[in-house]
């Protein structure tokens, strides 16, 4: 099943990328696994996933763990940090996590770049920018972005790739757009200010119900649940 499913996600990548000239290769697929077991991980490996996102840091270091120790083919995988963190979590996130994804404050930024150095890593982010009014939704304002990702970018521990987004729940794909096109709008006028050491380059927005609509508003990361580990 879960091979058949990202056959047809590949398939709908690269439909929609023909559509806005964008080589399919530079879209990032990020398995979400909340709640999917160890075996169903290893088939979404075996079928081509390398990268694998995670909302729960206890959640994620059990399956880390299990994978990590047991199969050392599986050193390339790729660990995101999906979901909202708490500071009293990130000594354990920066120990696992490639890219965390979900920054949402310079506070939380400090003291990832805290832990960061206390084991000698340079930890990739994204700045989670909240696009949207709903008030169950974590991220930076977007009025607020430029000065925060500016006091981010002044720690040594920490390397800012880009930016995040989660769109609001709507009747329709195409209701999304505005918040999607609102984010690669941030990231062009952090590049064009240069407040960041190197240039944005991530936009990672769009997942099982929307991720057509946020590749052709320029996403290079979608974060696919549903559309790899249930049955479509």
């Amino acid at each position: 099943m879960i091979k058949d499913n990202l056959s047809k996600v590949y398939q709908r990548i690269s439909s929609v990328c023909s559509k806005v000239n964008q080589n399919p290769d530079s879209v990032t697929i990020v398995a979400v696994s909340k709640g999917r077991s160890v075996e169903g991980i290893r088939e979404a490996l075996e079928a081509g996933i390398t990268d694998i996102g995670e909302n729960r840091i206890q959640e994620a270091l059990l399956k880390y763990n299990r994978l990590m120790t047991n199969d050392y083919r599986l050193s390339t995988i790729k660990w995101h940090m999906v979901g909202h963190l708490q500071t009293n979590k990130v000594k354990d996130a920066v120990k696992i996590f490639d890219l965390i994804q979900s920054v949402d404050s310079a506070r939380l930024a400090a003291e990832i770049d805290k832990q960061a150095a206390k084991i000698n890593k340079i930890q990739d982010i994204l700045i989670e920018i909240k696009t949207s009014a709903e008030a169950t939704k974590s991220g930076i304002k977007p009025d607020d972005a430029t000065e925060v990702i500016k006091e981010i970018a002044k720690f040594k521990n920490i390397n800012i790739k880009g930016l995040m987004t989660i769109a609001p729940i709507v009747a329709s794909p195409e209701e999304t757009r505005p918040y999607f096109r609102k984010l690669r709008e941030i990231k062009n006028s952090i590049n064009r200010q240069r407040i960041t050491n190197n240039e944005l380059t991530i936009l990672s927005m769009g997942m099982t119900d929307d991720f057509e609509i946020a590749i052709e508003e320029g996403s290079t990361m979608v974060r696919l649940g549903r559309a790899i580990f249930e049955t479509q």
